[in-house]
């Protein structure tokens, strides 16, 4: 009878709001801090390409059990459009397919720009991780082929002007699951009959992080090796406290739940799937997701029906 493998890493719990650099893979990121956390399981919260910057929310332990909230919230982006050519990837790294000699305006580029506000359709990318048929977008797209990807919707909630110059226009967007920047730097330079694409693309804010928030590698990997930097040996220091103070407490990321504080033996019996009676003055009595805390720390996430608190995910204290 083979034995149950033992874990490796340790069961360390809670949110990295990394500053992801150009360059780095968003799973080549969620590899590097597991590593230097030494985190027994890490998860991120919203794929960032590589020529893209800027905040990817990084799970580890019992935090991967939440990242599906941060998922959904709503993001902010600031990227520029360079207007002239439209490339086969949207952005900076495929070829030239579409060139134009005509340059927007201003005026002609906030004209369109209400037509890509509110609840809109929006097609995406031919290199993008949309399955198609059972494979993804990007897979199909590098093999030549070109598919029909249908159009869905996606909500964007604010698109300003930051800058603007004869060749670029710089574009702050705060927008919902699944819009893709790309495509919109696409569409613009279609409508403005010059063709587009982006050319920097920096992810700022994942609700309900906040720029605040934000570590680098760099920082993480002082905290861990201080100024010596990594051991040549191999052998690694043991000593987490100061990497440690980087994480965000996994609760954080259900700040868009009802909050319900309930005492250890509560939590005790939440943590073994028992439903207890939500205490209280301000304890709502209905609510179909909620989350029940016990010392500022996540116990469990479910409904509350007629007072009683019912866990449907429970977390490690």
């Amino acid at each position: 009878m083979s034995r149950p493998r033992k874990k490796k890493g340790r069961p360390v719990s809670g949110w990295v709001i990394l500053d992801k650099p150009v360059g780095m893979g968003s799973t080549e990121a969620v590899s590097k801090i597991k590593w230097l956390f030494q985190a027994e399981k890490a998860g991120h919260a919203g794929t960032l390409d590589p020529l893209a910057s800027g905040m990817l929310p990084i799970a580890l332990g019992e935090a991967t059990k939440t990242v599906p909230y941060v998922q959904d919230g709503a993001k902010v982006y600031r990227f520029t459009v360079a207007w002239g050519e439209e490339r086969s990837t949207d952005d900076l790294e495929g070829p030239v397919t579409k060139s134009s000699d005509r340059r927007p305006l201003e005026a002609e580029v906030r004209a369109v720009m209400p037509k890509y506000t509110g609840v809109i359709m929006q097609t995406p990318p031919q290199f993008s991780a949309i399955k198609i048929a059972g494979e993804r977008a990007y897979d199909l797209a590098r093999e030549g082929e070109t598919v029909e990807i249908p159009a869905r919707e996606v909500e964007i909630g604010r698109l300003d002007i930051v800058e603007h110059s004869a060749d670029r226009t710089v574009f702050e967007i705060e927008c919902g699951k699944g819009t893709y920047v790309r495509s919109l730097a696409r569409d613009m330079g279609r409508d403005l009959g010059c063709y587009g694409h982006i050319a920097e693309l920096r992810r700022t804010e994942v609700d309900p992080f906040t720029p605040d928030d934000f570590v680098t590698v760099k920082e993480l990997e002082l905290a861990r090796f201080g100024e010596a930097g990594q051991p040549e040996s191999g052998e690694l220091p043991m000593d987490f406290a100061a990497i440690d103070d980087f994480l965000i407490d996994t609760v954080a990321a259900l700040d868009c739940l009802p909050q319900v504080a309930v005492g250890d033996d509560a939590a005790t019996k939440l943590r073994l799937g028992n439903a207890v009676i939500v205490r209280g003055r301000d304890a709502p009595l209905e609510a179909e997701e909620a989350c029940a805390t016990a010392r500022g720390r996540l116990v469990a996430i479910g409904a509350i029906e007629h007072g009683m608190f019912k866990p449907k995910r429970v977390f490690v204290g």
